[in-house]
């Protein structure tokens, strides 16, 4: 027997005591947020801009280290962000679309960082929405290509009230 099989044995056992974890803890966070449910549904009305980048992640609204386990949200994913007339759509290569209708918008930011990712000041886009358990998240995205305050923009002018006469309150 070569004298590095019991080293060898110890270091498998060590990884496989570190991936039962991992696999334990991803399995409790996502049935203690098993209640909170993105909006998977088709868009809804006219495109009035587009976006894309990566899907970052969902929060729970003001913890930025709190991930919540939602599906599809639950996994980094390139994505397209088209905001319409009615809403805010999520559509994450690989996974049905999330949109956001105008009344389930809490509003939109700038953030730094976020559960594993760190940006440059403001790089992150950051979309609050009403989960339909009445949880508010956070979902992050970092746009590539686009800018975040052009889509920023176009989310807080979509949740504007207006009035009759079409001026915005």
């Amino acid at each position: 027997m070569s004298p590095y099989v019991p080293g060898l044995l110890v270091m498998i056992a060590i990884a496989a005591a570190i991936l039962a974890g991992m696999v334990w803890g991803w399995r409790r966070r996502v049935r203690r947020d098993a209640g909170v449910v993105a909006p998977v549904r088709a868009t809804e009305g006219a495109a009035t801009a587009a976006f894309s980048g990566l899907y970052v992640a969902t929060t729970r609204h003001g913890e930025p280290l709190e991930r919540i386990a939602v599906r599809p949200l639950g996994f980094r994913a390139r994505t397209t962000v088209t905001v319409t007339d009615r809403g805010v759509a999520l559509d994450l290569v690989g996974e049905p679309t999330v949109f956001l209708r105008v009344d389930e918008l809490a509003g939109a930011g700038r953030a730094t960082w976020t559960i594993d990712r760190a940006v440059e000041q403001d790089g992150l886009v950051l979309i609050a929405w009403h989960a339909a358990d009445g949880t508010v998240c956070d979902s992050y995205v970092r746009l590539q290509g686009g800018d975040p305050d052009a889509l920023v923009e176009a989310i807080e002018d979509l949740r504007a009230p207006s009035t009759p006469t079409g001026a915005t309150r």
